[in-house]
């Protein structure tokens, strides 16, 4: 099984079609499936898909829990092309894990009763599929509202084991198919680890997989708590959560799929493109050191479903270097130059991971080494005579620099021209309360929020620092910051004072005062 496992790297998720809580595969704003999209997928290097699938929209009443034929049909047509084009190719039960799987504590029979039939539907629908076809038994599952852990964990494992006996009951491929087995919420907390590795020992059965989900050190993943960059406490997460499953499960023989990877923030603008690389890099090299594979999350926001392109090529491009090594990158992807200000040298630190520095480009223009950059080690210097030349005219993006290795992608340096952001006087709501910003060609990466009388404003108030997209959220093309109902929401009326921090270095005080519904900015 670890072959296999080892086989289906890189995996990538279907996700937001056929999991999709609503009457078909398009309610969440993807288009139809189409076999070209998986042979693109395919065409890009992947060797797995997971397809995640909501079960309940199209299941039928009690005591039958009949699934739809034309759902089933649809199911079974994606599952054939996956298998056409290649793929190694995941099913599972999916969002019915929030929807009604959850119950279990207090509805026990129902819940227990329709997960059985739904998956015996499944499994004999699929039975005499190849083995490239496996079955996840539930998506992220979580039981009941403040139910202690050790609860959950039993219901879970018998649930994964009544999933189990199931599948292995309808027989032909079913009998040896690779079956997925999570952690109680995809975690791997060590004890959700150890309870999994329980079950797994229970069924004494060499053909399952133990699978958890990864989106990365918390406060990083969402851009809280001041956590803008890829530092220490997010690489600890890494190693600490992989080390983990590397030694409960990998090295006892139990393979281990990471059915989900990612960034929460990715797509909002939350996490800052040179700090996601770094994410990417880092996790997907150690990942594939403790021999687990992983499955990348795609909503539809990484890989367009019509275009066929990638949204964030950089990204895609260390997917592909980390299957034989690993990519340079370096401590920041960003060169300020201040407007009215003397331009300086501008020092990057590399971070080489085994690679060799070549050359730093300007598009097609080699820089020349010595008189517009020096590489000390694995320090770039990029030189004030070079960057003088583009601390000039409109404020903004001035030129995108590339750092050439001898494998993998280059690091793109962003050089931007930029004057302290303006912040503007207004009067708002609590609905959505908008700062009108002169951004000068600066860039936000995070925002405090204090009381004047003292004590943290807005949600998760153990912070003073926001949550980047449900708190606050810039848009650069229409000049405004605004502050979202969700922070309104818990905060109580008075003075707050609002610090921006910018990219730059540039740090911007705004004061705020919320009476009812009402809120009016003025600029500091």
């Amino acid at each position: 099984m670890q072959n296999y496992v080892s086989a289906m790297q890189p995996g990538w998720n279907l996700g937001n079609s056929l999991d999709a809580r609503g009457p078909d595969e398009t309610s969440w704003g993807n288009p139809v499936v189409t076999q070209e999209l998986i042979q693109q997928i395919a065409a890009q290097g992947f060797k797995s898909i997971r397809i995640p699938v909501t079960w309940y929209p199209h299941t039928g009443p009690a005591p039958s829990y009949t699934v739809d034929p034309a759902w089933m049909s649809r199911v079974q047509q994606i599952v054939d092309w996956s298998l056409a084009a290649g793929l190694y190719v995941m099913i599972n039960m999916h969002h019915d894990s929030v929807e009604w799987v959850n119950t279990m504590d207090t509805n026990h029979d129902q819940v227990v009763a329709e997960y059985t039939a739904v998956w015996t539907q499944i499994a004999n629908t699929f039975k005499n599929y190849p083995n490239k076809l496996m079955f996840e038994s539930i998506n992220e599952p979580v039981f009941g509202n403040n139910l202690d852990a050790t609860t959950q964990m039993s219901l879970l494992n018998e649930l994964n084991t009544d999933f189990f006996n199931t599948v292995r009951g309808t027989g032909g491929g079913n009998a040896t198919r690779p079956l997925v087995l999570p952690s109680l919420w995809t975690n791997a907390g060590q004890q959700n680890l150890d309870s999994l590795n329980s079950t797994i020992a229970s069924l004494n059965d060499s053909n399952i997989i133990a699978t958890i989900h990864f989106y990365g050190f918390w406060p990083f993943s969402v851009n809280i708590a001041g956590y803008t960059k890829f530092g220490t406490d997010a690489i600890n997460d890494i190693t600490t959560s992989l080390d983990a499953v590397y030694n409960t499960f990998v090295a006892k023989g139990i393979p281990v799929v990471v059915g989900e990877y990612g960034l929460l923030g990715y797509g909002g603008g939350a996490i800052e493109l040179g700090e996601m690389l770094k994410f990417y890099e880092y996790y997907l090299q150690y990942a594939k050191s403790k021999n687990v594979t992983s499955m990348l999350w795609d909503d539809g926001g990484q890989f367009n479903r019509t275009t066929y392109q990638w949204i964030d090529p950089d990204v895609y491009n260390i997917i592909k270097q980390s299957l034989t090594g690993r990519s340079s990158t370096a401590d920041t992807d960003l060169i300020f130059l201040k407007s009215g200000a003397t331009v300086s040298d501008a020092s990057l630190s590399l971070n080489l991971n085994g690679n060799s520095f070549v050359s730093l480009s300007n598009g097609t223009a080699t820089l020349k080494p010595g008189r517009d950059y020096t590489l000390s080690g694995s320090t770039l210097t990029v030189k004030a005579s070079y960057l003088s030349k583009l601390a000039l005219g409109a404020l903004g993006e001035k030129a995108v620099l590339t750092a050439n290795f001898n494998s993998g992608p280059a690091w793109k340096i962003h050089v931007r021209y930029y004057n302290t952001p303006v912040l503007q006087n207004a009067p708002g709501t609590t609905s959505g309360f908008v700062i009108p910003t002169a951004f000068n060609g600066d860039q936000l990466a995070t925002m405090e929020a204090v009381y004047a009388a003292g004590g943290n404003a807005g949600p998760q108030n153990w912070t003073s620092y926001k949550e980047f997209g449900y708190c606050f959220k810039p848009d650069y093309t229409n000049n405004k910051i605004t502050l979202t109902s969700n922070f309104f929401n818990e905060t109580t009326d008075g003075t707050v004072i609002l610090t921006f921090h910018f990219w730059s270095g540039q740090i911007v005080k705004y004061t705020i005062v919320k009476s009812g519904t009402s809120v009016t900015g003025t600029a500091q």
